[in-house]
């Protein structure tokens, strides 16, 4: 990682673990989408939601925000019921069973990455990681509520997130030499896919260090690949997928066009992003069949600092700058350039009640926008306006604040 940005990220967030150290964040991303089936889903952190109807009951989640407490003595899903109107209203806590993590000198983002939390539209399913446990959980989802609770071993270390296509989902472990790791999605929970474990050559403690653990695992919207940032390593490792839902044995090293790449998002046409935190960048890429990287767009600066989360709603993103607590806004133009929406870089300024801005969600209709915030313990909601400006609607309060750790992972319906 590159001298400077170490030293402006600490510069910037300090807490105690013993008595005096300066931390930073840098956390990560990952998109969605994969195959091995015909048919691809998206998860709900990119919005997209339906619902079923199985026996006496409804399946699948509705009018719904998720999030997860990560806390570290058991981890929770704390449920909120979504208004028309995009206010939040507290609707039951869940434990996991398992217990939430925090990798070392994290300075407001525990997982240090981006998708932890994923709602799964084909299933009803909400999938959640247990960094503490080397686990993962899976509820079905009825309403508002989470039933049915299966807990399975992530096949690692620290899992840190998750991306689902079709009937598999692929966990990233982020401790030790890091691997990817998939299951299928059952009636009964997740289920390992023998032969899916891949390495990604990493050399970190069971716990990792935040620098130098990846940041997501995402699909491709098409299913045939899947991606994974690594940040101290400054590269998007691509997987190319088999028939069989299981990776290519090594992955494609790509080298980052931006510094510490974190977080992943695909535009409507398939085009990958990728928030780069070093500089507060965003990266535009086409994923080739071979996993090579063409870089359509490079880094795009936003004027912010430590840009880590990237989520698309409709035609517009929107990033998480935790080094000041901002959310940035982009759009793609006439000519499918990535800009921002405004001059400034700011879709929405910090306030008191909005410190230490991580992980987002954007729900089905594309029309409201959730925004964690580590440091308040809070989850802020806005409406996307037509321009791409937002607008505070809701302020949900009482979420774990980070200290020793906090919240992280969030998904919307």
């Amino acid at each position: 990682m590159a001298e400077g940005f170490e030293e402006r990220v600490m510069s910037r967030h300090t807490r105690r673990r013993s008595p005096v150290q300066a931390r930073l964040t840098i956390a990560g991303a990952v998109a969605l989408a994969m195959a091995a089936a015909a048919v691809t889903v998206t998860v709900a952190s990119a919005g997209e939601t339906s619902r079923r109807y199985a026996g006496s009951g409804q399946v699948g989640a509705d009018h719904a925000v998720f999030v997860q407490g990560n806390e570290l003595d058991g981890n929770t899903i704390h449920v909120f019921k979504r208004g028309d109107d995009g206010t939040l209203t507290a609707a039951g806590r869940y434990a996991t069973g398992g217990r939430g993590g925090d990798q070392i000198d994290a300075p407001t983002d525990s997982l240090a990455s981006q998708g932890s939390l994923v709602y799964d539209d084909r299933s009803g399913r909400l999938l959640a990681v247990n960094a503490g446990s080397g686990t993962v959980t899976s509820f079905l989802v009825q309403g508002q509520k989470l039933t049915d609770r299966q807990t399975v071993a992530s096949g690692g270390d620290f899992p840190a997130s998750i991306t689902v296509s079709g009937r598999l989902a692929y966990v990233m472990n982020a401790g030790g030499e890091g691997s990817v790791q998939g299951f299928r999605i059952t009636s009964d929970g997740l289920k390992p896919l023998r032969g899916s474990q891949r390495s990604l050559g990493l050399d970190n403690e069971e716990v990792p260090l935040f620098s130098s653990s990846p940041g997501q695992v995402a699909f491709t919207p098409d299913g045939r690949a899947l991606v994974v940032t690594t940040k101290s390593a400054n590269t998007v490792e691509v997987f190319p997928m088999g028939r069989d839902g299981r990776p290519a044995q090594e992955p494609v090293v790509n080298e980052s066009a931006g510094g510490v790449p974190f977080a992943i998002t695909f535009a409507r046409g398939g085009r990958m992003l990728v928030a780069e935190a070093e500089k507060s960048t965003v990266s535009t890429y086409k994923v080739r069949r071979d996993g090579t990287l063409k870089v359509v767009q490079g880094p795009l600066a936003n004027g912010q600092e430590t840009l880590c989360w990237l989520e698309r709603a409709g035609d517009f993103f929107y990033g998480g700058n935790t080094g000041n607590s901002t959310v940035s806004g982009y759009r793609v133009d006439k000519r499918g350039r990535l800009t921002l929406t405004n001059d400034v870089g700011v879709a929405t300024p910090p306030s008191a009640r909005s410190q230490g801005v991580i992980d987002l969600a954007v729900t089905e209709d594309e029309k409201f926008l959730y925004v964690q915030n580590a440091v308040s313990g809070t989850v802020d909601g806005f409406r996307v306006g037509r321009n791409g400006s937002l607008t505070k609607v809701t302020t949900a309060t009482g979420l774990p604040a980070f200290a020793e750790s906090g919240m992280e992972g969030i998904a919307a319906v």
